[in-house]
C-alpha cells in the first residue's frame, strides 16, 4: 500500500524508479500501450496530492516510532533480540501487516470504496503504482500510527521498509516483459509483475488474491496465492468504473461516492 514516509532522498528515489521502469516499458513492454503519456499524467497528478499529504504526516509518524522505541513498547521488545534481529523482525512483521491491511481493504466495503480507485485503472504500468485515493492514503497513515508501537518498529526500520516497498510496488506494477521462468522464480520470494497482474484482473476471484507487498510468502501462507491460467491474457480495471466520467481526475477523487 502507498503509505510511505518521505525523507529527503525518497522523492528522488521515486522519480528515479519511475523513470527507469518507464524507459523499460517503452523498450520491452509486456502489453503494447496506448496513450502512455496521458495515462501517466493522470496517475502522477494524483501522486502529487498523495506526496503532499504524506509529507505533512511524516513528522508525526517518525515521532510515534521514536517514542515507542524510547519506551520499548511493542511485541518485539517482549523478545530478547539483538539490534539486527530486532530490525529484521520489524521488517517482516510490518510486511505481514501490509499484506493483511491490503486484504482488509478488499473485504470491508467502506475501505474498498477508496481502494478500488487503484484497481479501476484500465491499463497497468509503473504509474499505476502511484494511483491511490488520498482518502485511502490518509486512512492507511492513521492506522499505521497504531501498528508501529504494537510491533515496536524503530524509525530507521520504517524508513528502510518504505524504501523497499516503494521499489517493489514500482517493479510489480510495471508493464515490463520478463521471461516467464524468471518471473516465476522471482515470485517464489518477491511479488513479481505477472503475480501482481492477476490481482488487477476485474474477475473478483482474481482481484481478491495476491495481496502481498514485498514478500510473496504471505499469500502462500494465508492461502491467497493465485496464478493466471496458462494461455490466458489478463485484462485490467473494474467493469463498473470504466466510463470516461470515472476516469477523469475529478472522477477518480469521486470514486468512493460511486455505487458499489
Amino acid at each position: 500500500m502507498l503509505d510511505v514516509i518521505q525523507p529527503n532522498w525518497q522523492p528522488l528515489a521515486a522519480v528515479l524508479g519511475l523513470s527507469t521502469f518507464w524507459l523499460w516499458e517503452g523498450w520491452a513492454p509486456l502489453i503494447p500501450a496506448r496513450n502512455r503519456y496521458r495515462h501517466a499524467a493522470l496517475n502522477l497528478t494524483v501522486a502529487v496530492l498523495n506526496w503532499l499529504l504524506l509529507l505533512a504526516l511524516a513528522t508525526v509518524t517518525i515521532a510515534v516510532a521514536e517514542a515507542a522505541a524510547a519506551r520499548e513498547v511493542g511485541v518485539l521488545h517482549l523478545i530478547p533480540l539483538s539490534g539486527p534481529f530486532h530490525f529484521c523482525g520489524a521488517l517482516l512483521l510490518y510486511d505481514m501487516w501490509s499484506y493483511w491491511w491490503h486484504r482488509i481493504n478488499h473485504r470491508i466495503p467502506f475501505l474498498w470504496r477508496f481502494h478500488r480507485m487503484h484497481h479501476s485503472d484500465p491499463a497497468m504500468d509503473v504509474s499505476t503504482a502511484t494511483r491511490f485515493h488520498p482518502g485511502e492514503v490518509f486512512l492507511s497513515s492513521m492506522i499505521r500510527l497504531l501498528v508501529i508501537p504494537i510491533i515496536g518498529m524503530p524509525a530507521i526500520a520504517l524508513v528502510v521498509y518504505d524504501g523497499l516497498q516503494l521499489a517493489s510496488t514500482q517493479f510489480h506494477h510495471a508493464n515490463i516483459s520478463l521471461f516467464r521462468s524468471l518471473d516465476r522464480a522471482v515470485s517464489c520470494i518477491l511479488v513479481s509483475p505477472n503475480m501482481h497482474k492477476v490481482h488487477h484482473s476485474p474477475v473478483r476471484e482474481e482481484t481478491d488474491s495476491n495481496y502481498s507487498s514485498i514478500l510473496s510468502v504471505w499469500d502462500r501462507i494465508f492461502g491467497s496465492y493465485r496464478e493466471l491460467a496458462a494461455g490466458r491474457e489478463v485484462r485490467f480495471g473494474l467493469d463498473e468504473l470504466q466510463e470516461p466520467a470515472t476516469q477523469s481526475f475529478a472522477g477518480l477523487l469521486r470514486t468512493p461516492l460511486f455505487r458499489l
